[in-house]
């Protein structure tokens, strides 16, 4: 049983799917560090300051405090203003993931149009092979 594990995990697969994660998590870093320490304090400076993430509707009628952190602590808020602020850095981080694979995309193609033309001989061994295969 520990040789099939030993198999299983040094397949390509799994070391490409753990590098894959890896690095996943790292850039998710990146992205979310350029929206909340660039993009968004530029769009606060653009709109004078606007925080969304302070507004709140107080549900009972003992809520009197004017932020947020303090109306939590006197009663029930609804605290539309954090998920406004949630959902434009979403749309941010997929808008600038979208940048980065549309870019990764076309240097992928770019390179498989720079690749030597594939050779008569290639083609029909290429073709010999599926003829074998079916």
């Amino acid at each position: 049983m520990l040789e099939e594990f030993k198999k299983f995990a040094l397949r390509g697969n799994v070391v490409d799917l753990a590098v894959g994660v890896i690095i996943g998590a790292a850039f998710g870093s990146i992205v979310s560090s350029l929206v909340g320490d660039i993009i968004m304090p530029l769009i606060g400076a653009l709109t004078g300051g606007l925080d969304f993430s302070n507004y709140f509707l107080p549900l009972p009628s003992k809520v009197t405090a004017d932020t947020l952190v303090e109306a939590k602590k006197q009663g029930a808020v609804l605290a539309y203003g954090s998920f406004l602020t949630i959902t434009l850095n979403f749309i941010i981080i997929a808008f600038v993931l979208f940048l980065a694979i549309r870019s990764l995309a076309r240097l992928i193609k770019k390179e498989a149009e720079k690749a030597p033309p594939v050779s008569k001989q290639e083609l029909l061994l290429a073709e010999i092979r599926d003829l074998l295969k079916k």
